[in-house]
């Protein structure tokens, strides 16, 4: 069965950096378009940035300029790299994956989640 983890949240200061990532394992055809979201607690989740399978990219306004959305289709991983973090930047963060079985069906998929916090 397909499944997504990722990785590389952790605890870090206002201004640093980190890098999550997120690999899709399992039995699929293909991977179509990607995308990290993040929910903040008490809060909607909410779409950060994605990437479509021909490399295009797109970036909520509160991301442009510091997050960076990339992916390795040779490894199966979508990547956020993070700049520059705020306070607000803190939620969980879960990758999302278009996962096509076939030529002719698709579907979503998403990862558990991996926890961003950032401190004042």
């Amino acid at each position: 069965q397909v499944q997504l983890v990722e990785s590389g949240g952790g605890l870090v200061q206002a201004g640093g950096f980190l890098r999550v990532s997120c690999t899709v394992s399992g039995r699929f055809f293909s991977i179509d378009d990607m995308a990290w979201y993040r929910q903040a607690p008490g809060k909607q989740r909410e779409l950060v940035a994605s990437i479509t399978k021909y490399f295009t990219t797109s970036y909520a306004d509160s991301a442009k300029g510091r997050f960076t959305i990339s992916r390795e289709n040779a490894k199966n991983t979508v990547y956020l790299q993070m700049n520059n973090l705020k306070p607000e930047d803190t939620a969980v963060y879960y990758c999302n994956a278009e996962i096509r079985s076939s030529l002719i069906s698709s579907r979503q998929y998403w990862g558990q989640g991996t926890q961003v916090t950032v401190s004042s």
